[in-house]
């Protein structure tokens, strides 16, 4: 990881395996992924599990990722981090509307939501600007009409977007692109205390953006309304390169030229 991504990494409980591996889930294991591309960088706050139990993850430790010893680091050291697929989607297939959706996807140009709401079944689903990056939510192809030059220069930085996955302990997403995205949720925030939080997430880094356990604690708090408009606790709202709040000229999500409203659904 130190050699092909990250000079600075100091300790492998900074790492995040990817769900794009083949060994997501699959603890105690008898290899170890060594392919850097299928790691993220963990986001503070969260606290990384014990150094000594990174060879063998468990769902509390939030294992994403393993590809094999066996494969040639020429070859997967060379590839992007995207999928290589055709993108398809999820929430049009036949098998998809046997099972039941953990969220819905909303893509907002300012005040404008622009496309329908993205239904997600799968565990995780890439979030991305043009074919063929990825499979999943293509930005690209959602049209309107006389878009302002603020927008088109955002949309041109969401590049491969996120990577959404729905784990063990909540949901995570990775910022895929080479721009950083921002983040707020309600369990992001100070527990008890309405004060708008919204988190830089750089470029290979992973973040939890909504807590499972918070989150039903959260459920019998007083409900506050934030100035930008009413407080729902099963939301996550994420902008591609421009931030906003007290630290920024731009004060509401809405005068964000491109951001996305994860709407949660309350089965987990």
């Amino acid at each position: 990881g130190k050699l092909f991504r990250w000079p600075d990494l100091q300790h492998p409980a900074e790492l995040k395996p990817l769900c794009e591996c083949q060994s997501f889930g699959v603890a105690d294991g008898p290899t170890v992924c060594c392919n850097p591309y299928h790691f993220s960088r963990l986001c503070g706050p969260e606290s990384p599990p014990p150094p000594y139990s990174r060879l063998s993850p468990n769902d509390e430790q939030k294992p994403l990722g393993t590809c094999f010893v066996s494969f040639d680091l020429r070859e997967t050291l060379s590839c992007t981090p995207d999928l290589l697929s055709l993108p398809t989607d999820a929430s049009t297939s036949p098998d998809a509307v046997k099972r039941s959706h953990w969220c819905n996807v909303a893509y907002w140009e300012h005040r404008t939501r622009v496309g329908r709401l993205y239904t997600v079944y799968e565990q995780s689903v890439s979030i991305f600007y043009d074919l063929p990056q990825g499979n999943g939510f293509c930005l690209g192809q959602l049209n309107l009409d006389n878009r302002s030059e603020t927008v088109r220069r955002t949309r041109s930085k969401i590049g491969y977007g996120i990577l959404l996955s729905k784990e063990p302990d909540g949901v995570w997403a990775y910022n895929r692109s080479e721009h950083p995205i921002f983040v707020n949720s309600p369990t992001l925030d100070i527990p008890n205390c309405r004060t708008l939080i919204v988190r830089k997430v750089m470029p290979g880094y992973s973040i939890k953006v909504f807590d499972y356990e918070k989150s039903c604690l959260l459920q019998h708090t007083a409900e506050l309304d934030y100035a930008d408009g009413p407080y729902d606790p099963n939301s996550v709202r994420i902008s591609f390169a421009k931030g906003w709040g007290p630290c920024y000229s731009r004060q509401f999500i809405t005068s964000c030229p491109c951001w996305l409203e994860i709407l949660l659904s309350n089965n987990r």
